[in-house]
């Protein structure tokens, strides 16, 4: 299912963006909202509006997602995959696309990950099966979670830590330091950069000099 904009879904059931506005907030008609809070509405949305089907659960595909950090842990991967399949075929589960991702699971821009998250929003994924729920995000699941049960995705973690390598925490840490650290050394280079500019020294005593220079001459001519 496609992604209407304010624009294009009042135009399609024939009211104002105003009202749709209003709608939203009265829940009448609620929209979606994106990482950055701007509304937006579904195809589904629309079809439930104009009195049709809209999305059919039973289109939508099952999804095994697995990610591990580096290439070196191709064997992780397989294993999580792996423990997925066997999860589904002991429960008569269906798996219609296993996606293998390579990445930090600090990492926003991974492509598969990007992808998986551009269809659960057009309405295209039904379940997703994580072995643990630092596969999917190391930081934030939460609300990644509620964004898919916003579009009719379940997410189902397994949770088998034995997928979850504590050296790769260790190492996401470790990144994580890192950048904070040089943040830090940014904000003492720049502080050291003020204390050694010539022309922020003084400017107190410049300032009370030049403000006072008036006042003196407003004195004189008053004396005389």
């Amino acid at each position: 299912m496609s992604i209407l904009k304010p624009k294009d879904m009042s135009q399609k059931i024939g009211v104002s963006v105003r009202t749709l506005q209003k709608w939203d907030k009265a829940g009448i008609l609620k929209a979606y909202r994106t990482p950055t809070n701007r509304r937006y509405y579904t195809e589904e949305q629309y079809l439930q509006y104009i009195g049709k089907q809209g999305d059919n659960q039973s289109d939508r595909k099952v999804v095994a997602y697995a990610r591990v950090s580096t290439y070196n842990q191709k064997d992780d991967l397989k294993n999580q995959l792996a423990f997925i399949r066997q999860f589904a075929n002991a429960n008569g589960i269906i798996i219609d696309e296993a996606i293998s991702d390579i990445g930090s699971g600090l990492n926003y821009n991974r492509k598969k990950w990007n992808l998986l998250l551009d269809q659960v929003m057009q309405n295209q994924i039904s379940i997703i099966y994580i072995t643990y729920k630092d596969r999917f995000i190391r930081f934030g699941y939460e609300w990644f979670e509620r964004l898919c049960n916003r579009h009719g995705t379940k997410i189902v973690v397994l949770n088998n830590p034995d997928t979850s390598p504590d050296k790769e925490m260790v190492e996401d840490l470790v990144s994580i330091i890192h950048v904070f650290s040089c943040r830090l050394y940014g904000l003492r280079k720049y502080k050291k950069k003020l204390q050694d500019d010539s022309s922020l020294k003084g400017g107190e005593k410049n300032d009370s000099h030049t403000k006072g220079s008036p006042l003196s001459q407003f004195n004189d001519e008053k004396s005389s």
